[in-house]
């Protein structure tokens, strides 16, 4: 049901179509100008149809969060298999970083260990566990298929 436009609006709905009004603005639908004088108009409001006129040409919702249509594919939704396994490019990434952090590191400890003769291997204390990690949920997303 909607609220009878003549009802005296409160701080918390001036509140509410302040902030709609600023995600607005940082949607690109409503420029700085149009959001200061928008929101002068809304401080200045005293009922709730004044309210809504203020918003009548902006959309209620948020039209990014609404479902992607069947016939498109969304290109920002990240694909995963069943159970959080790992794609083949999001493993290829993670694997990718690991090798990359554990030659930082390596070279790192090998040019310490040239330089002042102490060889604790650390750097293993790095690699280590997250190879193994990353080893576990690779074995672990072998036996799925992916959905579809």
């Amino acid at each position: 049901m909607q609220p009878n436009p003549e009802m005296r609006a409160s701080d918390r709905d001036r509140d509410q179509v302040a902030e709609a009004l600023r995600e607005h603005c940082a949607q690109g639908r409503i420029t700085l100008d149009e959001l200061q004088e928008r929101l002068e108009s809304t401080y200045a409001a005293r009922t709730l149809g004044q309210l809504q006129e203020i918003t009548a040409d902006l959309p209620e919702e948020d039209l990014y969060a609404l479902p992607v249509p069947a016939a498109r594919r969304a290109s920002s939704v990240p694909e995963r298999r069943a159970g959080g396994a790992l794609t083949h490019r999001d493993a290829i990434a993670a694997w990718g970083t690991w090798a990359g952090v554990s030659l930082l590191c390596f070279t790192i400890w090998l040019a310490v260990g040239v330089t002042t003769g102490a060889f604790y291997p650390w750097w293993l204390w790095v690699a280590g566990p997250w190879g193994l990690v990353l080893l576990a949920t690779w074995l672990r997303g072998q036996g799925r298929r992916p959905p579809g």
